[in-house]
C-alpha cells in the first residue's frame, strides 16, 4: 500500500513538474524539483497468497507462511473414548428363526444346528478367558443375576432414577433408554418367567491395546411384562397396564474385566430380523367443545366432555 502510494505522489509531481518547466520560459519563473516523501501506511498482517499455491505441498506451505509471519494453528485429530465399556457388540449372537424350532432334518434346520456349533466353541473359549479374571463365573447363575439386573434397570428407568441407572447400563446402553422419554410417564412391570434365562453366547473381545479384556454375555430371557406410555397430557400412547404380553429377549451383558472394581451392566439389545413388528403409537386429537355467546358460561351449560377416540398413526 505504501509502494502504491508513492508511485501515486511521484506520477503526480511530475506532471506538475513538467507543466511548470513548459511555463517556464513565459512566466521567467525558477523551477524548483519537488521532493519525494514516502508515506508509511498501516502494517499489513494478511498477505494475499500467491498463484499456484496449492500445487506445493504441505511443508512448502508451512515454511513460506512462516517466512510471511503468518500461524499456523496445529490441528489435532481427537476423539472422546471411554474405556468402561465398548462402543457396541462384537460379533453379535444372531437368533435362530423360529427360536431354533425347526427340524434337523430340513435344510434350514441343520443350518442353524451348524451355526450353533460354531458358536458354541467359540462361547466356551469366551468362558475361559472370563473365568481367569472371574472365577465365580457360573453361566446358570449369572443369567439369574442377569434378569435382576434387567428388571432393576427398567424400574429405576421408570422411577427416573439416573443414579441408579448408571450403575446398572453401561454409558453406550444409558442414551438408548433415557431418549425421548422427558416429558413421557412409563408404567412398566414384570409380571413373570415363562422360561428359566440362560446363557447362548459369550465373547471376550479387547479394545485400545492387547490384554485389555471385555466380557460380552448374551441372554436369553423369555418373561411377561406390562408395559404402558402415557404422553405429558396423560393420554395413553403405547400398551395398556392391564395386558400382560409375552416377550422375548436377547440382553447383552458387559465387564470390563481388567478393572477389579468392574461390575456386569446391561449393554445391549438384539433384536431378530424375524421379530414381529411393534405396535404403532395411538396419538389423540384435540377435543372442540362448545361454542360460547359472550354472555354464557361453560359451567352454566352442563356440557359433558365425549371421551376420545384413539387415531392410530402408521409410519
Amino acid at each position: 500500500m505504501a509502494a502504491s502510494i508513492c508511485r501515486t505522489l511521484q506520477l503526480t509531481q511530475r506532471n506538475c513538474l513538467s507543466l511548470k518547466c513548459a511555463a517556464a520560459p513565459l512566466l521567467d519563473v525558477q523551477c524548483v524539483q519537488a521532493v519525494v516523501i514516502p508515506v508509511r501506511t498501516k502494517k499489513r498482517f494478511f498477505i494475499p497468497p500467491a498463484v499456484g499455491l496449492k500445487e506445493k505441498s504441505h511443508a512448502e506451505q508451512e515454511a513460506r507462511a512462516r517466512a510471511a509471519g503468518v500461524v499456523i494453528r496445529q490441528e489435532y485429530m481427537e476423539r472422546a473414548i471411554n474405556i468402561s465399556c465398548t462402543a457396541g457388540v462384537v460379533d453379535p449372537y444372531i437368533p435362530p428363526e423360529g427360536d431354533a424350532r425347526l427340524s434337523a432334518l430340513s435344510k434350514e434346520g441343520l443350518k442353524q444346528r451348524t451355526e450353533q456349533l460354531r458358536q458354541s466353541a467359540a462361547s466356551q473359549l469366551a468362558v475361559r478367558k472370563i473365568k481367569d479374571h472371574d472365577p465365580e463365573f457360573s453361566t446358570k447363575e449369572f443369567a439369574v443375576r442377569a434378569q435382576e439386573i434387567f428388571i432393576d434397570a427398567h424400574l429405576a428407568l421408570t422411577q427416573f432414577n439416573k443414579e441408579k441407572l448408571h450403575s446398572l447400563v453401561t454409558e453406550r446402553c444409558y442414551p438408548e433408554m433415557v431418549r425421548g422419554n422427558r416429558y413421557k410417564t412409563l408404567r412398566w412391570r414384570f409380571v413373570e418367567s415363562l422360561e428359566p434365562p440362560r446363557v447362548v453366547h459369550a465373547r471376550c473381545p479387547d479394545m485400545v491395546s492387547k490384554g485389555n479384556l471385555y466380557g460380552q454375555v448374551t441372554v436369553r430371557i423369555h418373561s411377561r411384562q406390562t408395559l404402558a406410555i402415557y404422553d405429558r397430557f396423560g393420554r395413553l400412547m403405547l400398551g395398556n397396564e392391564e395386558e400382560p404380553k409375552d416377550v422375548l429377549e436377547y440382553l447383552v451383558m458387559e465387564r470390563h474385566l481388567v478393572n477389579p472394581y468392574g461390575r456386569w451392566r446391561l449393554h445391549a439389545k438384539i433384536v431378530p430380523a424375524w421379530a414381529p413388528p411393534k405396535d404403532p403409537i395411538i396419538k389423540t386429537v384435540i377435543i372442540a367443545g362448545p361454542k360460547l355467546k359472550p354472555e354464557d358460561e361453560f359451567e352454566s351449560l352442563n356440557y359433558e366432555v365425549p371421551k376420545p377416540k384413539p387415531v392410530q398413526w402408521h409410519k
